[in-house]
């Protein structure tokens, strides 16, 4: 189940396009998914490619989210998978590429999904209310944070939905290893600031 020495970066910002993987990851992020919602295969393809070389090359980990085809054709060793893509992905293909896959998840049944296909972590969401997208569930809360650590044991556990800086203390110590971040950057006056804040923040959690 996982690596034993495979460790999240504590901040987990979630990009969508390498326009944005370019402007945060110089700035010190370690850990970054590319969630390209919108686009051609090839455009999708380039775009990867643009990412894993920027992000290898200031040694941070990138994360493709859905497009498991494209991580094997461009070489990306990590995916991220919803409940809807882990049910139609090629989970031979993938592993035998040697990519390692993150899940998520929101209530039992999911997460026993998860967990049969041996992630490398598993996320939870959302903690709290988010603006984001209209979400067919309610905000988990940090009790759900802590049922899931119980559920999981060692396996890393990414929490995601409404985190803000102030709230990452109380969202660690529930049991979260990594917090995904998107809105709370994104929409802020100065992105860079608000980068360099979480990773001020996240540094001694």
């Amino acid at each position: 189940m996982g690596s034993p020495a495979f460790k999240l970066a504590r901040f987990y910002p979630i990009v969508p396009d390498i326009g944005w993987v370019a402007r945060i990851v110089p700035l010190g992020v370690k850990l970054v998914q590319l969630r390209i919602k919108d686009g051609t295969r090839t455009d999708i393809v380039d775009q990867t490619r643009q990412a894993l070389n920027l992000t290898r090359s200031h040694g941070c980990q990138l994360i493709l989210n859905d497009h498991w085809d494209v991580a094997i054709e461009t070489g990306a060793d990590f995916i991220h998978l919803g409940q809807d893509d882990l049910r139609h992905a090629d989970l031979t293909a993938i592993k035998r590429a040697g990519i390692r896959i993150g899940v998520s998840t929101h209530d039992d049944q999911e997460l026993a999904a998860a967990l049969a296909v041996e992630p490398e972590y598993v996320a939870l969401g959302p903690v709290y209310e988010t603006k984001l997208k209209a979400m067919p569930w309610a905000p988990q809360g940090l009790d759900r944070i802590k049922e899931w650590r119980a559920k999981i044991g060692p396996l890393p556990l990414v929490a995601i939905g409404g985190l803000t800086p102030e709230r990452a203390p109380g969202v660690v110590a529930a049991g979260a290893d990594s917090l995904a971040v998107i809105t709370d950057f994104m929409t802020a006056a100065d992105p860079e600031a608000r980068i360099a804040l979480w990773l001020s923040q996240t540094e001694d959690l």
